[in-house]
């Protein structure tokens, strides 16, 4: 998208990728840009002239000249400076529609949680000569980018890869306060994946009959980029320390 463009003849071609004018209109009142026709008539005419604004060298001025030049509208730069104020919330949300069309599905559709958790100290001074903490357990999840659990603890509420309920299917990502195989196969057998990231000697390796893998053995054979297998074929998981 580009200035000559907005101002051209392929701007019915950004209304449509953009999703049409009537999902644009809807947009725009939801996020509150546009709210009434007075004198501009339609949130297409507005998202012309902000994108024709922020798009090109001119100023308010010049922007309100073209847009009465071509018979867009007929405002004052400072009308159309109240206008680009309250249109924050709506170019976020339609940046956001274009950048997710654009984006490859993560994981084939899969959610992807990353999971951690943060300390606080605690307020009083009992609590601080005894190094009391507050943990924030929490998973993040992708590709929505928001959080989607949170669970308060004291200091005796440790990391647990089993703590946060399991969407199936999902894939869990932890770092290596995580390498727990006790809290690993519930969170396999409930349907689950799990990413996490340990030195090679932090884990005693088994392949899928339970019998010892040599890990370093395992990846040497494999050259190409993918998963390291087993000779069972199953995919190598830590077991107990």
């Amino acid at each position: 998208m580009t200035h000559k463009s907005v101002v051209g003849h392929d701007w019915h071609e950004i209304v449509d990728r953009l999703g049409g004018a009537t999902a644009l209109s809807e947009s725009a009142r939801e996020k509150k840009a546009f709210l009434r026709s007075r004198l501009i008539e339609s949130p297409v005419d507005l998202l012309r002239m902000v994108l024709a604004y922020c798009l090109g060298e001119g100023g308010l001025r010049s922007t309100a000249s073209w847009a009465a030049s071509i018979g867009l509208v007929d405002i004052s730069n400072v009308a159309l400076l109240n206008r680009l104020r309250r249109c924050g919330d709506w170019f976020e949300f339609l940046v956001g529609e274009v950048l997710a069309a654009a984006a490859p599905k993560a994981s084939q559709g899969r959610l992807i949680r990353l999971i951690d958790a943060t300390t606080v100290p605690k307020a009083s001074k009992d609590d601080g000569s005894r190094n009391g903490l507050w943990r924030i357990h929490s998973a993040f999840d992708l590709p929505s980018e928001r959080f989607g659990f949170f669970e308060l603890t004291d200091e005796k509420g440790g990391e647990r890869l089993d703590r946060i309920p399991v969407v199936k299917g999902e894939i869990r990502i932890g770092d290596r306060a995580y390498l727990q195989p006790d809290r690993i196969a519930p969170v396999l057998d409930a349907g689950a994946d799990i990413l996490v990231r340990a030195p090679w000697k932090g884990a005693s390796w088994r392949d899928g009959k339970d019998e010892p893998l040599d890990l370093i053995a395992v990846l040497r054979k494999h050259e190409t980029a993918g998963p390291s297998t087993s000779r069972s074929g199953s995919v190598a998981n830590p077991a107990r320390r």
